[in-house]
C-alpha cells in the first residue's frame, strides 16, 4: 500500500542582487523530483552534497516553502494543508537528523528531551508515564536507563544518535526520514547504527526514507533507490537493480567510488 506520493516537486531560491534586492537568478535545488514510497518499505535517496536530497526531506516536512509539486501523505494532499491540520501528522512523519551533536539541545537532560515530544504530543501522560516510557526508548536502542540523567556531551557520536533515534521514536511515528543518519559517525559505528534502524524498523512497523551519499549503504538499507544529481532524480529502481546495473552515468559514477574490500 501506498504510503507516499511525490509528484513534481519543485523548490526554487531566487537569487538577489543589486541595491533594489532584485531577483537576478533562481536556484533550482530540487526540479521536478518524483517517487513513491510503500508501507513498511525503505526507499533510500541518494546523491552526492548539494543534490538536494535534504532539501526534499525538508520539505516533506513542510520545514521549507515549496514551489509547486504534490506530496501526497496517506490520500492526504499536506503541502497545501493548514498548520492546525497538518500538525496531527507531524507526530507520524520524524526525522532522524545527520549531527547528534546539533540536533541534542545540549542544556537538556536525555530524559527531558524524550519527555519533551510526548508532553506536546501525549498530554496524559503524568511524569511518571514520561519517564517510564523515556527508559523504555533507551533500552530500544541500546542504552541505559541511567542515561536518562546525563547530558548530550556525557555521550560518544554514537551513543548521541541513538538518543537522536529515540527522540524520533518518542511520539510512534509511522514515517520516518533519515536524513544522512550516520555520515558524522566513525566507520566502526556506523554499522551498529544501520543495524540498529533495521531493526527498530522491523520490530515497530516503520517506513523508512533513508537518504546518504553512500551508493553501499543506501543499498544496504534499502528496497528502492532514487537517485538525485544536482535537484533531479536521474535514475530509480530496485535496490539491486540499480546497483548490479546501473544505466545512468552519474549511477555509475556512485558505484564506482564504493570502496572494495581487498
Amino acid at each position: 500500500m501506498q504510503l507516499l506520493c511525490v509528484q513534481d516537486l519543485k523548490i526554487h531560491f531566487p537569487v538577489r542582487g543589486g541595491w533594489l534586492g532584485r531577483t537576478t537568478d533562481v536556484i533550482k535545488a530540487v526540479d521536478k523530483v518524483s517517487f513513491e514510497v510503500e508501507e513498511g518499505s525503505t526507499v533510500g535517496l541518494v546523491g552526492e552534497s548539494g543534490s538536494g536530497k535534504s532539501t526534499v526531506a525538508r520539505a516533506l516536512l513542510k520545514l521549507i516553502p515549496v514551489t509547486s509539486g504534490s506530496v501526497n501523505y496517506r490520500g492526504m494532499e499536506i503541502l497545501q494543508m493548514p498548520e492546525s491540520e497538518f500538525r496531527p501528522l507531524r507526530r507520524e512523519m520524524q526525522m532522524v537528523f545527520q549531527d547528534p551533536i546539533g540536533s541534542l539541545n545540549p542544556r537538556m537532560t536525555v530524559e527531558s528531551i524524550l519527555g519533551e515530544p510526548q508532553m506536546i504530543h501525549f498530554k496524559e501522560l503524568s511524569k511518571a508515564d514520561r519517564r517510564e516510557a523515556s527508559a523504555g526508548l533507551l533500552k530500544k536502542v541500546g542504552l541505559p536507563e541511567d542515561a536518562l540523567h546525563r547530558y548530550p556531551h556525557e555521550f560518544s557520536g554514537g551513543q548521541r544518535q541513538r538518543i537522536g533515534i529515540a527522540r524520533a521514536l518518542a511520539v510512534k511515528p509511522r514515517f520516518l526520514i533519515c536524513d544522512e543518519p550516520v555520515s558524522a559517525l566513525d566507520v566502526s559505528v556506523q554499522a551498529q547504527i544501520l543495524n540498529l534502524l533495521k531493526d527498530i524498523q522491523a520490530e515497530l512497523d516503520l517506513t523508512l526514507l533513508f537518504i546518504a551519499h553512500d551508493l553501499a549503504v543506501v543499498r544496504h538499507m534499502s528496497d528502492h533507490i532514487v537517485v538525485m544529481h544536482h535537484g533531479k532524480v536521474v535514475e530509480q529502481g530496485n535496490a539491486d537493480e540499480i546497483c548490479e546495473n546501473p544505466r545512468h552515468d552519474y549511477t555509475q559514477k556512485l558505484l564506482a567510488a564504493v570502496p572494495e574490500l581487498i
